[in-house]
């Protein structure tokens, strides 16, 4: 089961582990990104990170974290940003909830979110909905 249940989401981040989640497609035909949401834990509090990065992958190319940055003026490390923090697991979830759309569903384990992303390649990189036909988070800060 790829896909963690709440408590197992917020028992990771307890656990000094970060949880991912795939957000879809942004930008135009001619020039394609997607982005995706991280949660991790800092030192005092949670942080919530959207990163938007140029959609160069393919079968065998996948690996999110080497896609260039979307946004050309980026630093190449440090092209995420911090839309939020919060004190414990479950106000940084809802905090990525209010900014990027995330849904409670979808967390997944670190590194997982490439997987999330082989799939929208496997499925021609469907422009309205998962490949498992729900619909697209709305994404108010993804870019």
């Amino acid at each position: 089961m790829r896909y963690l249940k709440e408590a197992f989401v917020v028992g990771a981040l307890k656990r000094g582990r970060p949880v991912e989640q795939f957000l879809g497609p942004i930008g135009v035909p001619d020039r394609p990104g997607i982005t995706y949401v991280e949660v991790r834990p800092g030192k005092a509090s949670y942080e919530v990170f959207v990163y938007a990065v140029e959609d160069v992958g393919h079968d065998g190319f996948f690996d999110l974290v080497e896609f260039p940055p979307f946004d050309a003026d980026a630093d190449e490390e440090e092209f995420g940003r911090l839309v939020a923090t919060a004190e414990d697991p479950s106000t940084a979830l809802t905090a990525a909830k209010e900014a990027t759309g995330a849904v409670p569903w979808r967390w997944v384990n670190q590194g997982m979110v490439q997987d999330e992303y082989y799939d929208f390649v496997r499925a021609g990189r469907p422009a309205d909905q998962f490949p498992d036909g729900l619909p697209w988070p709305s994404r108010a800060a993804c870019g």
